[in-house]
């Protein structure tokens, strides 16, 4: 049984690197909560593994909390496969995707095979540089949703006119109806002697 030692990346963000210790005979399951716990990530997410090449293409996958579609087709468990089993290049890279609903990428390589040391507690950390990217919750609350009290009408605050006030409206608008039919009458008038022609009116 050997150990191997991994870096872990971020694919964007590559100034921001783990350097993991972790026994051959152990899981990927074990590196996945391992991993997530030191940059505080919940582990409890769906994530893969991909056994990869040279340029990071993915091949095998490795799957945690796979959905119905990779159930059918029977892909591996992390918690089933062991390291040893898919270690063919002693600089054997996987492609790492953490958490499907909102993906964060990572290179994963083997970069030192080291003896194995029964006095270690593995996984370890060996090496850390720089400071994993937080991951931010959105946190709505009802008012957030609703907004502030004072975007609403308050019915208290609206000035309803009182019936004399209505009633002048009324009346304005009933004498502008009588101009206006006095105005249509004279019109109809004038329209009709459009009939006539000069010789008519000169008579």
């Amino acid at each position: 049984m050997a150990i191997y030692r991994f870096r872990i990346s971020f694919e964007d963000y590559d100034e921001v690197v783990r350097e993991i210790d972790i026994k051959s005979n152990q899981t990927f399951k074990d590196l996945h909560d391992f991993f997530l716990k030191n940059v505080g990530y919940d582990p409890e997410k769906s994530s893969s593994f991909y056994v990869s090449n040279d340029q990071w293409i993915k091949n095998e996958e490795l799957a945690y909390l796979p959905n119905a579609r990779k159930v059918n087709n029977a892909i591996a468990l992390m918690e089933d496969s062991k390291f040893s089993k898919f270690i063919d290049d002693p600089h054997q890279k996987f492609y790492y995707i953490y958490n499907f609903e909102k993906p964060y990428e990572f290179h994963v390589e083997l970069i030192k095979i080291l003896e194995n040391n029964p006095a270690l507690t593995l996984p370890s950390l060996f090496k850390t540089i720089g400071e994993a990217p937080k991951i931010v919750v959105p946190n709505f609350t009802p008012e957030d949703l609703i907004g502030d009290e004072e975007d609403f009408i308050d019915d208290s605050e609206v000035e309803i006119a009182d019936e004399d006030e209505l009633e002048g409206l009324n009346t304005d608008t009933e004498g502008s109806d009588a101009e206006e039919e006095e105005e249509d009458s004279f019109a109809d008038e004038f329209s009709d002697n459009e009939g006539f022609d000069e010789e008519d009116v000169e008579r």
